[in-house]
């Protein structure tokens, strides 16, 4: 009675399910662990004896516990109870659009940090910007990037790509199955490759990222997006899963799609990263 009441809409009343409450604390431990942890590096005590980096540890440790098998709740809800119907798609299109959108106003925030730093060194009404500035940017004794090395590297690495992840996308939507694992293997490995020089170019950084608001406005930024990439590259691996395991079909595929579109997002970010932080801002007369 229940399925025959199920098959009357189009739409998917989802199970009760225990993973948003355990993602959420596992969030929260980490997040308790990764405090702990920068408090101790910065030269303060921890806390109650806890070591910080152990608790951030098992906090990552469920988060990917949970990750697992909350997609292979959902996984299972598309291919084999068939919840996912087009109505049900359009929705998560829509919510996979909105998403992204918070995600663009969080890297808003950033922005926003950087330029009212780099637009206004020399602040009157801030003095202790213009104290640590020396009202110019980058301020003085700090030697930002060659915009022209690494960081452009990076970026024909993620413009590359992207055009390797859409390469996958057409693969899909003309039933070529090895297009479209081609295709992701490509931009997946493409992907590590970035985080990989993105961490070469951190560890040799002429500033830190405490006690100089170039250093703070920095890594925050590009830091939250390397963050991004990371996840992206999650994302893109279980989906590089899933279409070996045939998921995908040229009607049905929305999972591949949110992960096309994440990524697309994580290159525009950093267009606008390279062109102001490492351009931009490297390219001020104030900088030579």
């Amino acid at each position: 009675m229940a399925k025959s009441h199920a098959n009357q809409h189009d739409y998917h009343l989802v199970d009760p399910s225990p993973w948003p409450l355990i993602g959420g604390i596992s969030a929260f431990v980490a997040a308790i662990g990764l405090i702990i942890w920068m408090r101790s590096m910065g030269g303060g005590e921890g806390l109650f004896g806890i070591d910080g980096p152990w608790v951030f540890l098992v906090g990552m440790i469920c988060i990917a516990g949970t990750m697992f098998v909350w997609w292979r709740d959902v996984i299972n809800e598309a291919e084999h109870q068939g919840a996912h119907k087009p109505v049900v798609q359009l929705h998560l299109r829509y919510g996979m659009i909105l998403f992204i959108a918070s995600e663009v106003m969080f890297f808003v925030v950033w922005f926003w940090g950087f330029f009212d730093a780099a637009l206004f060194p020399d602040e009157a009404v801030q003095f202790a910007r213009t104290e640590f500035t020396g009202g110019q940017w980058p301020p003085k004794g700090v030697n930002a990037f060659d915009p022209w090395d690494i960081p452009l590297v990076n970026t024909l690495i993620l413009l590359t790509s992207g055009t390797t992840i859409t390469w996958a996308h057409h693969a899909m939507l003309h039933n070529d199955r090895r297009g479209l694992i081609v295709g992701l293997v490509c931009t997946i490995i493409l992907a590590v490759l970035f985080t990989a020089l993105q961490a070469y170019e951190y560890a040799h950084a002429s500033f830190p990222f405490s006690g100089s608001i170039y250093g703070a406005t920095f890594f925050m930024a590009t830091g939250f997006h390397g963050a991004h990439v990371i996840i992206g590259t999650v994302f893109l691996t279980v989906t590089l899963f899933r279409a070996l395991a045939g998921h995908f079909t040229d009607k049905q595929h929305f999972g591949f799609e949110a992960a096309a579109w994440y990524w697309h997002f994580v290159d525009v970010v950093w267009l606008f990263l390279f062109s102001c932080i490492y351009v931009w801002a490297a390219g001020t007369p104030a900088a030579h």
